[in-house]
C-alpha cells in the first residue's frame, strides 16, 4: 500500500514539470522586431516667414519754422488736429512789411518814370548825331543811361516781388498734410526768420512706414535664393504683417518697400522699410512692433517634426528613418530653420522616406522595426503609431 502512495506522487509531479518547462520556453522564445510610429517625408509648398523687431516712423515729417521776423499775433489751429497743406497755421505781425511791399512799388514807379526820360533823351541824341551836331560820346552816354533805367526797373519789380514774399510768410503756412503736434509757440512770441526751434511738427501718418534691421547675411541668402528660383513671390512685393506691443495683429498687411544701400558696420545689419496703410491712425511714429516678413514660397519643401530631430555629439541634427529593409539608418541633415512646430530640411533626406517619430528612444543602427504610420493625436501611452480607439494594424505603414 505504500508502495502504491509513492508511485501516485510520482506520477503527478511529473506532469506538472512538464507544464513549467513549455511556461519558461514560451517566455524565451523571441517577440518580434520593435513597433515604431514614423512620418513619411513629402515634398509641399510652404510660406517662409522671418519674425524681427521695428519701430514705426511717419511717412512725411516737417517741422514748422518762421520765415520772417516778428511778433506772433494768433495761432490758427488746434493741437492734434490733422491739418491739410496750405492752412494758416500762425500768424505774424505784418505792419513792417507792408510798409516795405509800398516802399518796393514807390522805388518801381521812381524806376518806370526814369525809363521815359531817358529813352527820349536817347532819340533826340540819335537824331542830332546823324547830322553831327553833338558828340559822338553823348549820344552813347544817352545809351547806357536808357538801359541803367530799365535795368533799375527790373531790380525794383524783383524788390517788389520779394516783399510781396515776406508779406505772404507773416502767415505761416502747413508745408504738409498731416496730423499737427503741439504748440511750442504762443501768441506774443517773438520769432526769427534763422531760429533752431520750430514751432510745431507735422506728421502725415497715412500711410507709415516700419523700419526693420534684419542681417545683411540673412539678406544676402534670400536674394540668392530668389535668384536662384528656391524662392517664389508671384511677381510681386514682398509682404509683411504687424504684431503690436500688446500682442494684438495688426488688421492690414503692408509691403516691402527697399532695403537700405548700406550695412551698419557695427551691427551688421541693414534697415528694411515696410509700408503700411494707417486709415484709423492705429499706428503712431517710434511704436514698437514685430514685423513677421513673408519672404516667399518655397515649392519644394521638406518638413519633419521637431520631436523626431535629434542632435549628435557634435550639435548636428539627426533623425532616424526606416530603410527599404524596415531596418533603421540614421541621417545627419541641414535643417537651417523651423516652420510651425516642423524643421525645413534641405539636405540628408528624400521625399517618402519614414522618419521615426515615435518608439526610437532604445532603438539602433540596423534594428529590425515594424513601421506604422504615427498619429499625432494619439492618447498618451498608447502604442506607437496608435491612434484614440484605432489599432496599431489598422494603421500600418505601406
Amino acid at each position: 500500500m505504500l508502495i502504491n502512495r509513492f508511485a501516485l506522487a510520482a506520477m503527478l509531479v511529473v506532469p506538472l514539470a512538464a507544464c513549467g518547462g513549455n511556461k519558461e520556453q514560451a517566455q524565451q522564445q523571441p517577440a518580434g522586431p520593435p513597433q515604431v510610429g514614423v512620418v513619411a517625408v513629402k515634398s509641399e509648398a510652404v510660406t517662409l516667414t522671418t519674425v524681427l523687431p521695428g519701430r514705426t516712423v511717419a511717412y512725411e515729417t516737417s517741422e514748422v519754422r518762421p520765415q520772417v521776423n516778428g511778433l506772433i499775433l494768433a495761432r490758427l489751429f488746434t493741437e492734434g488736429d490733422q491739418v491739410t497743406k496750405g492752412q494758416p497755421l500762425y500768424r505774424i505781425d505784418p505792419q513792417p512789411y507792408i510798409t516795405q511791399v509800398a516802399s518796393a512799388r514807390a522805388a518801381l514807379a521812381r524806376a518806370r518814370s526814369a525809363i521815359a526820360s531817358t529813352s527820349a533823351l536817347q532819340r533826340r541824341y540819335g537824331e542830332l548825331v546823324k547830322i553831327n551836331a553833338i558828340a559822338r560820346q553823348d549820344y552813347e552816354n544817352s545809351i547806357t543811361q536808357a538801359q541803367q533805367a530799365r535795368a533799375d526797373v527790373a531790380a525794383q519789380e524783383a524788390a517788389l516781388r520779394s516783399a510781396q514774399i515776406d508779406l505772404s510768410r507773416t502767415t505761416v503756412r502747413a508745408p504738409i498734410s498731416g496730423r499737427i503736434g503741439r504748440s511750442i509757440a504762443t501768441t506774443g512770441a517773438l520769432v526769427t526768420s534763422g531760429q533752431t526751434t520750430a514751432l510745431t511738427t507735422i506728421q502725415r501718418l497715412d500711410p507709415i512706414y516700419v523700419d526693420v534691421p534684419q542681417s545683411s547675411a540673412d539678406l544676402l541668402a534670400l536674394r540668392q535664393k530668389i535668384a536662384a528660383g528656391d524662392l517664389s513671390r508671384g511677381g510681386q512685393a514682398a509682404r509683411v504683417r504687424l504684431r503690436l506691443e500688446d500682442g494684438s495683429v495688426y488688421p492690414i498687411e503692408g509691403t516691402l518697400q527697399f532695403a537700405d544701400v548700406s550695412v551698419d558696420p557695427a551691427t551688421g545689419t541693414q534697415t528694411i522699410r515696410a509700408r503700411f496703410p494707417n486709415p484709423r491712425a492705429l499706428l503712431l511714429p517710434g511704436m514698437y512692433v514685430r514685423a513677421e516678413l513673408i519672404e516667399g514660397t518655397q515649392g519644394d519643401a521638406l518638413l519633419v517634426p521637431q520631436r523626431a530631430v535629434q542632435r549628435d555629439e557634435k550639435g548636428n541634427p539627426t533623425v532616424m528613418v526606416v530603410g527599404g529593409d524596415n531596418k533603421v539608418q540614421v541621417r545627419t541633415l541641414t535643417a537651417p530653420r523651423t516652420i510651425g512646430e516642423n524643421w525645413l530640411v534641405t539636405a540628408g533626406l528624400k521625399a517618402g522616406e519614414k522618419v521615426i517619430v515615435e518608439g526610437g528612444m532604445m532603438l539602433r543602427p540596423g534594428m529590425p522595426v515594424k513601421a506604422v504610420a504615427w498619429n499625432p493625436n494619439a492618447k498618451p501611452g498608447g502604442q506607437p503609431g496608435q491612434g484614440a480607439g484605432q489599432p496599431a494594424s489598422q494603421q500600418e505603414a505601406k
